[in-house]
């Protein structure tokens, strides 16, 4: 380990540490500093953590690397690694049961989502409303009433979740209070269907992405439009910010995908490579990699740095539906018509494994929070959760009577949540 040169050794110094606090998924360690009395933040990143960690040797590691963390720290970080741990090997063979089914609207459902901690979430649907729900309970929460065509897009400002958004066929978006139920604000200027929405992290801005071929981003505080992106030639069907919240990604039917400046509202560059319409668009958590999905049958892994194409991930014999990375970004996982799922390492961009089993299309595809399960929904009106290593299938979620269109694991991976075109949504846990 290099030595510091003397200007750098003033640093700790000049900065003091005031608490350590723990991220668990992906797991690090957030630093609250105070530097020329002001108040700070930084993390430290241990996305290679494993139960298996030599915790002593990563103590000094992080010692030497991070001038915060004195002697007199080390065995609070040292404890604090081993809860890491701990949480890592949580719920890893989790059987899940079903503990709800809620019939929750009368016209078909959309979407659903949940919040953070997974105490509660919400339904879309083309009776024009979005509903919350309380987890344990099954019981409803609020009816958010308001807009005058099916409500589509719909989502929670995690890790807040004291909002929530949703965009409809109305051609506005709207935000509501998550404790009340009522409407903060109503987004108007696009000129089609709302599709897709995404809060930034820090909850500051709402970014919607509709037919009519642009993004808007809004501001959450007084309601303004702050930006429209422009560029796209077809309806922008994807739509997510990086983990900083300086960046967002649009991903269109015009088969390219457009890199955006959170700031300007300026675009940074277009991702051009796919020959067909694009399903998934999105960044890894550390914001080194995008990972785009097509129904060209394969997936591209890109370098969000410079926006060049660093590989193209094939092997599925029909479209891409859906695709993601694990919290730490090591792992990618696609999803497609033809019945699979596969896994690849992003480092190697190899595929590791494939799931077999679904007897329909799959639709959607996550990793749990610990990367060690991932969770399909499909067509064949079956949720399945596999080894994400080995590809062995470890359950199958039935009950549904049609298809899965949505599935998700809660922060904590301990409860799953799938919607059907049945009308219900089911609570596993």
């Amino acid at each position: 380990m290099a030595t510091k040169p003397l200007g750098e050794v003033s640093e700790s110094e000049k900065m003091k540490l005031k608490s350590l606090l723990l991220r668990y998924y992906p797991p690090g360690i957030m630093l609250e500093y105070e530097k020329s009395g002001e108040l700070k933040t930084r993390s430290i990143d241990l996305l290679d953590l494993s139960p298996s960690t030599d915790v002593r040797a990563l103590v000094d590691e992080i010692q030497k690397a991070e001038p915060l963390i004195t002697a007199s720290r080390t065995e609070q970080v040292k404890l604090l690694i081993q809860r890491l741990q701990d949480k890592l090997r949580q719920h890893k063979d989790h059987k899940f049961y079903l503990f709800k089914v809620l019939r929750a609207h009368i016209l078909p459902l959309t979407n659903v989502a949940l919040n953070k901690s997974g105490s509660c979430f919400i339904t879309g649907s083309y009776d024009r409303t979005c509903k919350l729900w309380d987890t344990a309970s099954g019981e409803e929460l609020h009816t958010l009433e308001g807009h005058r065509n099916v409500v589509y897009a719909i989502a929670f400002n995690n890790p807040y979740g004291d909002k929530i958004a949703t965009g409809s066929f109305d051609k506005t978006c709207k935000l509501w209070s998550v404790d009340t139920g009522k409407c903060y604000h109503t987004f108007r200027g696009h000129t089609a269907e709302i599709v897709c929405l995404s809060f930034n992290p820090q909850s500051t801005l709402v970014a919607t992405g509709s037919m009519d071929t642009t993004a808007k981003l809004w501001d959450i505080q007084n309601g303004e439009e702050v930006s429209t992106l422009t560029g796209h030639s077809a309806e922008i069907i994807s739509l997510s910010f990086n983990t900083a919240g300086n960046r967002i990604i649009t991903g269109s039917f015009d088969h390219t995908v457009s890199v955006w400046d959170a700031a300007t509202g300026s675009k940074v560059y277009t991702l051009i490579g796919h020959c067909a319409e694009i399903s998934s668009a999105l960044f890894s958590w550390d914001c080194s990699l995008i990972l785009t999905g097509s129904m060209d049958k394969t997936c591209m892994l890109w370098d969000a740095t410079n926006g060049k194409c660093v590989a193209t991930l094939t092997g599925h014999d029909d479209e891409i539906l859906d695709s993601c990375f694990d919290f730490t970004g090591k792992f990618i996982a696609t999803a497609s018509a033809d019945g699979t799922a596969r896994v690849f390492s992003a480092a190697t961009r190899k595929c590791i494994t494939k799931l077999e089993g679904h007897e329909g299309e799959i639709s959607k595809i996550s990793f749990n929070p610990q990367g060690n399960r991932l969770l399909t929904g499909s067509s064949d009106k079956t949720a399945r959760i596999w080894d994400a290593h080995t590809g062995q299938c470890l359950q199958v979620l039935e009950g549904h009577t049609d298809e899965i269109f949505s599935c998700a694991f809660n922060y904590k991976g301990n409860i799953i949540i799938t919607g059907s075109k049945d009308n219900t949504c089911r609570i596993w846990r």
